[in-house]
């Protein structure tokens, strides 16, 4: 090996074996060691631009116009150095140690003092480099540009307890980090109203990342490569007080991803991707809205994808644009999305779409109007600028939106976010457990995804979380199906709540006989749910809805609520005439509501109680009052183009010669059921029901079964309730209710069925037959 005096820079020798600078006092040691190791060497050296050094404080920390916070990011190298290494005074390089922590970017700055490969810090920047004196490491040129940071998380090692992480202290940092070059991991000291706080960046995200970007972040062998980004002004921060603040944020971002919603998120994601040029096929879709009933988890769909995209993202919080920005909002929406197309791509999340731009009218004030206006313009021009932007807005009243956004070209695609079917809210249920540690068996599991209709996710949380409580109460280690039923009981579905919602306990056992009638509610409703392949097997379709008619008092209406409790199905029950409103339009859009909410939430019943004040016949003038309009939407919710799946119409009346023939015909209310006056079986299955309740002696059933011939069901019960008045009466104290009560009840409650009602029933059940 030959050795020749450098001739770029005195007091250095260069290998022309390994092409290694080095000092000529290390010379013998190098004779011995070519090539140098470059993890474990001995001595000092430069190779292939890199200097390999040794960490020292500087003493004399004395350098003109530069503050003590700026001097933390000053290596100092001698000039012979700077010029080996290729680099300049004022730029950046990397000085990075042996033993896996993050290396540091830091401005290159001359040392007048006599070492050569020395390395210096001041004594706070070597505090901030994980580094120590007298350590090895290595120094080398920053290459530009790189990616500017979008978002930086940290966490403050030296918080103080009376520390509020306000946007002033964000600012600060903004300010005192601006056009530095950062990596995770590194320490950052700032002066904050007299106090020096230090800072440690737990992650870093920027709005653009290629492939290389994903290599260069993996582990290498034993060494992990850091990526450095640009700290620019419009870089965002994320302040934690300390780590287990940080590890909780950053742990509930595992459970981001909603569950039960994989079709309505992959095809998000197609629409953004090919929006933000990240398909083989771009396209002109730049905006889709969320809509669906509270709960269902639009606002964590929008910012679950949005996580999943390496986008720049901005969210947009409609109700706060007037609260936190009332004195200028035209303002502070044009720069919103100013800063959505200078970061592009972007992507832009409108929550509580509605809010900010309602259905223009004379109700709004000037400014809302205006902010319509602008967001419209807005639209347009994302359009007509080609730009990568894509907006996700969302609403749980998408009729409440201005109708101008509601075509393509502004939000191009409206999505539904559903309400869960029982396979969506075991997905749910099976998540929420996870994060709850709560273990139940795949049995119980299964039941209370079954039992859970209308159920959206919110309400699930709820759910779980009221049957922890209970548990709680209940000083049990484990939550158990009982505390699930017992939540069940009081956590009410969101999806029904504009909705009347019977919810009754009534149960098949409690109503005498019926027992026709009772076969075929079940045949109509349970049969379809329980053995669907039957009817699949036979190619016929479950029977879409049932009428029930007779005389007053006949348990129409009580038999209604049995099945709304026994087969644990959602149950609307709607009285004919709360669905008349006196302005125009609006009682037609209560009948499409009803039906839509029950789709959403089928499995599901409508109950029409008195159905002929709403579907009754139709006069020679169609179309000439509310009735006749709401009768023809009904009639097209029955049999329209959009199908009945798994809802089931059940009516009730005592007047069907009132209602319009069409919608008795089959394939609407398929099966006409009469309920007649109940016979001698079904009154003295009506008196023992009554009898279990209430304590009697001496009482002869089937002297009582005679007397109540032609007796409603009603009158039955009510007989029975007069008797027992008429003992308290005699004696306060009065612990049986005897014959003698019943016989004088028999003289004040007499049927009051007219005979003519009876021949009315039996000539439209001949007709029928």
């Amino acid at each position: 090996m030959s050795q020749q005096k450098s001739k770029k820079t005195s007091g250095w020798m260069q290998c022309d074996s390994c092409r290694t600078f080095l000092q000529s006092k290390d010379t013998e040691r190098h004779s011995n060691d070519c090539p140098p190791d470059l993890k474990a060497s001995s001595y000092n050296f430069i190779k292939d631009k890199i200097l390999y050094g040794h960490t020292e404080v500087k003493t004399n920390e004395d350098i003109k116009n530069v503050s003590t916070l700026e001097k933390g990011y000053l290596v100092f190298l001698s000039e012979s150095v700077i010029k080996l290494c290729e680099l300049a005074i004022g730029e950046w390089a990397i000085v990075e140690s042996f033993n896996n922590v993050p290396p540091v970017a830091k401005i290159v700055w001359p040392n007048i003092e006599k070492s050569l490969t020395s390395v210096l810090f001041t004594k706070s920047g070597l505090e901030l480099s994980f580094v120590q004196s007298n350590q090895q490491v290595t120094v080398k040129q920053l290459k530009l540009p790189l990616q500017e940071a979008s978002f930086v998380s940290l966490t403050i090692l030296n918080a103080p307890k009376s520390l509020e992480l306000t946007p002033e202290l964000h600012n600060r940092l903004s300010r005192c980090c601006d056009n530095k070059f950062l990596t995770t991991g590194n320490k950052i000291k700032v002066m904050f109203y007299g106090k020096e706080l230090i800072f440690e960046i737990k992650s870093i995200e920027s709005s653009i990342e290629n492939v290389e970007n994903c290599f260069d972040k993996m582990a290498i062998g034993d060494r992990i490569k850091y990526e450095f980004y640009k700290i620019v002004s419009k870089t965002k921060w994320k302040c934690f007080k300390d780590e287990e603040s940080y590890k909780q944020n950053s742990e509930s971002k595992l459970f981001d991803c909603p569950a039960g919603v994989d079709n309505e998120i992959e095809e998000i994601k197609e629409l953004m991707n090919a929006c933000l040029g990240q398909s083989i096929h771009p396209t002109q879709i730049k905006a889709v809205l969320l809509y669906g009933n509270s709960g269902t988890g639009k606002t964590s769909i929008a910012k679950y994808v949005a996580s999943q995209s390496t986008a720049n993202v901005i969210m947009i919080n409609s109700p706060e644009i007037f609260c936190n920005n009332s004195n200028n909002v035209e303002k502070y929406i044009k720069q919103l999305f100013a800063d959505a197309l200078e970061n592009a791509p972007s992507i832009i999340i409108l929550d509580e779409f509605d809010v900010v731009c309602p259905a223009r009218s004379n109700r709004l004030t000037e400014t809302e109007k205006r902010v319509v206006s602008i967001f419209l313009k807005i639209f347009d021009e994302l359009y007509t600028q080609q730009s990568k932007v894509f907006l996700i807005a969302t609403t749980n009243k998408p009729d409440n939106i201005d109708p101008a956004f509601r075509r393509c070209g502004r939000l191009d695609r409206e999505l539904e976010i559903p309400t869960p079917n029982p396979k969506n809210r075991r997905a749910i249920l099976e998540k929420l457990l996870k994060q709850l540690n709560i273990e139940i068996n795949e049995h119980d599991l299964q039941n209370i995804s079954l039992n859970t209709h209308g159920f959206v996710g919110s309400d699930l949380v709820s759910l779980c979380s009221m049957a922890s409580l209970h548990a709680n109460r209940r000083k049990q280690g484990n939550v158990s199906k009982e505390d699930f039923e017992y939540a069940l009981k009081r956590v009410r579905p969101s999806a029904m709540r504009e909705v009347q919602i019977e919810i009754s306990n009534v149960k098949w056992s409690d109503i005498g006989g019926q027992n026709n009638l009772k076969m075929i509610l079940k045949q109509a409703i349970e049969w379809p749910l329980k053995y669907p392949q039957s009817f699949l097997r036979l190619g016929v379709t479950p029977p879409k809805g049932v009428l029930m008619f007779g005389p007053p008092g006949c348990s129409k209406t009580m038999i209604a609520k049995a099945l709304a409790c026994e087969s644990g199905l959602n149950f609307l029950s709607i009285k004919g005439p709360e669905l008349f409103s006196k302005w125009v339009g609006e009682s037609e859009r209560a009948v499409r509501e009803v039906f839509r909410k029950a789709r959403q939430v089928a499995p599901s019943i409508i109950f029409f109680d008195e159905i002929d004040a709403l579907g009754g016949e139709r006069s020679g003038n169609s179309g000439s009052n509310v009735q006749e309009r709401v009768l023809a939407q009904l009639l097209t919710e029955l049999d329209g183009i959009t199908p009945l799946q798994d809802v089931t119409i059940l009516a009730a009346t005592n007047r069907p010669d009132r209602i319009d023939k069409a919608l008795l015909r089959p394939g609407r209310l398929d099966r006409i059921v009469y309920v007649p006056l109940p016979d001698e079986q079904t009154r003295k299955d009506i008196f023992r029901i009554k009898f279990t309740k209430m304590p009697t002696s001496s009482v002869n059933i089937e002297d009582l079964v005679e007397r109540t011939e032609n007796y409603s069901g009603a009158e039955v019960n009510a007989v029975c309730h007069e008797a027992a008045m008429l003992a308290l009466e005699e004696n306060l104290e009065s612990e049986f209710v005897e014959m003698k009560h019943f016989v004088k009840a028999l003289d004040l409650v007499t049927p009051r069925t007219p005979v003519s009602l009876i021949k009315l029933y039996d000539d439209y059940v001949s007709l029928k037959t």
